[in-house]
């Protein structure tokens, strides 16, 4: 898939999500995702990687199962974030999943409750 693919799919998922905004991390130039100024996707700044905020055990249930998929990341993957790679095949109905569930960690519960609307 075409890295510009990889990133229209992922910001099209990241910004269905109540009240996310795009907004780079630091100093970095790739887009990377929040709500309420929490980061819930950073991308990479070649845009070949994601990382996530994953539930405990989720990073590791991920990485044992399919390493050329998923990483831990440096930095972050002692806290429970995955990486993922977005240059290789992707099912991308689980990266929705996954960037949801990121997303509940970090989201107000308000915000997080509205994913369970029936308007949604």
């Amino acid at each position: 898939m075409e890295d510009t693919d990889a990133a229209a799919r992922l910001r099209e998922i990241c910004l269905s999500l109540p009240e996310a905004v795009e907004k780079p991390f630091g100093g970095h130039t790739a887009p990377a995702y929040r709500v309420r100024g929490k980061l819930f996707v950073m991308t990479s700044e070649d845009g070949r990687t994601i990382t996530f905020k994953g539930a405990p055990g989720v990073q590791e249930a991920l990485v044992a199962e399919a390493p050329e998929r998923f990483f831990v990341p440096p930095y972050v993957g002692h806290k429970g974030w995955v990486g993922a790679r977005l240059d290789v095949d992707q099912d991308w109905d689980e990266i929705a999943e996954l960037v949801e569930d990121s997303y509940r960690l970090v989201a107000p519960k308000r915000l997080a409750a509205l994913l369970d609307s029936p308007q949604r």
